[in-house]
């Protein structure tokens, strides 16, 4: 490739990258372009800027979609049944109701955190946001709290485990990327997620509920005053339904570990079933029965559930699969290469580096999961040749990165400021502040772990 201004060939690569970036935020922030659309023409511009051949941008763009959604499309699916079966069931109400039941009401702001915390494994943001707004309107109406003070600590359990906790597709999207041990980024996920979730929910939600009072409004509540009751499952089945398939892939890698050369029999077979398709395959099939035909569903109604849960996950799927395209024309191209070749001979913070570019993307166009897949690209060539680095631990400072300062170009930012009831400053000085408290401390607490391992 024939380098202009004079600059040499490795910065002309960063330059037509810079370009095409700019492109794909401008394109996303300002004139709202689908960002489907906007990753394949950024792909595209990119690989012709950089001297790729037609065809080979081309073969680059599919390998990336294609290598990129094989998995992912997958366990997209199978979460979204998962998480429609327990909607349908009723079993985020069971969850919420027995551990209020046992904090107690003026305890209760916790017992919402894990609740979402909970709910929000196997269901997207967006969907754990409608499951469990209904409870967050019953629980602050009947406990007479701030409304905030309820609804902050949910948002910061959805959100945490929508950055950092596989099998969500931003974590499982750099686990890939990386080459990352399951795993181990499960027990991370939760050993930092966890005290991160508790800063910026319970006690940053019982702080700015006391100082912004917020109603939902007269139709929402009516909408949920008159919903039907109906009979829960136990709180037993449901946390094991959800839970179950964390619990598969805890096993596929604690087999790994024992026994790393899969010598017996029960080690492979742990890997398979720990494998996160077939933990996910598994855990359906089981809600099917536990969740149910155990609650008297017939065939054809759970039939219509997991047919109709999967149309609203369409778009999300395409993105991720233009950002894996993307991705790879970074690679085929060289700027992944020429990229890591400038951050390593800077001698930069691998965690801090790959925390910042994904915080860099998110700002910009307001998807956490464009911020994800895009930053794989640029990143996974630096960790390739980072000696040492804790890889599990750059796989969460990416997902920090992507939760960051989520303001009005963020869909999740309008569905907050609409189901609470909030002005867009409101919405700036509770949800903004809580997701830039989720990613800021997290990445703190990702620096600590850093120190040990």
């Amino acid at each position: 490739m024939s380098t202009i201004f004079g600059l040499s060939h490795t910065a002309t690569l960063m330059l037509w990258t810079v370009v095409s970036i700019a492109f794909l935020i401008v394109l996303i922030s300002k004139f709202k372009w689908n960002p489907f659309v906007t990753l394949l023409l950024a792909s595209i511009m990119l690989g012709l800027l950089a001297g790729m051949a037609p065809e080979d941008t081309i073969k680059s763009i599919t390998k990336g979609l294609g290598g990129t959604l094989g998995t992912i499309a997958i366990v997209i699916g199978l979460g979204t049944m998962l998480g429609k079966m327990m909607a349908e069931s009723g079993g985020a109400e069971r969850i919420a109701t027995t551990l209020i039941d046992r904090f107690g009401e003026k305890r209760v702001h916790w017992a919402m955190m894990i609740v979402g915390f909970l709910v929000g494994i196997p269901v997207f943001f967006e969907v754990g946001v409608i499951l469990l707004i209904p409870i967050v309107f019953i629980v602050a109406r009947k406990t007479k709290m701030p409304m905030l003070q309820i609804g902050i600590p949910i948002l910061a359990g959805l959100s945490t485990v929508h950055g950092l906790v596989p099998p969500h597709p931003a974590p499982m999207i750099a686990i890939d990327a990386y080459q990352a041990n399951l795993g181990k980024t499960i027990l991370w996920s939760l050993v930092i997620g966890l005290p991160t979730a508790i800063i910026a929910g319970p006690l940053f939600g019982k702080w700015i509920g006391k100082r912004i009072a917020v109603e939902p409004s007269a139709e929402l509540m009516e909408q949920f005053a008159v919903k039907e009751e109906r009979k829960l499952p136990g709180f037993g089945i449901t946390l094991f339904t959800i839970l179950l398939p964390v619990i598969l892939m805890l096993i596929g890698s604690i087999a790994t570990i024992v026994d790393p050369d899969a010598a017996s029999g029960f080690t492979r077979f742990a890997e398979f079933i720990g494998h996160e398709i077939i933990a996910l395959l598994i855990s359906v099939v089981f809600a099917l029965f536990s969740l149910g035909y155990a609650r008297g569903f017939t065939k054809d109604e759970l039939s219509k559930f997991t047919s109709e849960c999967l149309a609203p996950i369409a778009t999300i799927v395409l993105i991720i699969g233009g950002g894996g395209a993307f991705k790879q024309v970074l690679i085929d191209s060289g700027v992944g290469q020429a990229i890591a070749d400038v951050a390593t001979s800077a001698h930069v913070n691998i965690i801090l580096f790959a925390w910042f570019v994904a915080a860099l993307i998110r700002v910009a166009t307001g998807s956490a999961t464009v911020a994800m897949t895009t930053s794989a690209g640029i990143v996974a060539p630096v960790l390739a040749q980072t000696v040492g680095a804790n890889v599990e631990l750059v796989v969460l400072a990416t997902g920090a990165g992507s939760l960051v300062l989520s303001h009005v170009n963020d869909a999740g930012f309008w569905m907050v400021k609409e189901f609470f009831n909030m002005t867009v400053p409101q919405t700036l000085k509770t949800w903004t502040v809580m997701e830039t408290l989720l990613s800021v401390i997290g990445l703190v607490f990702i620096f600590i772990a850093s120190m040990f391992v």
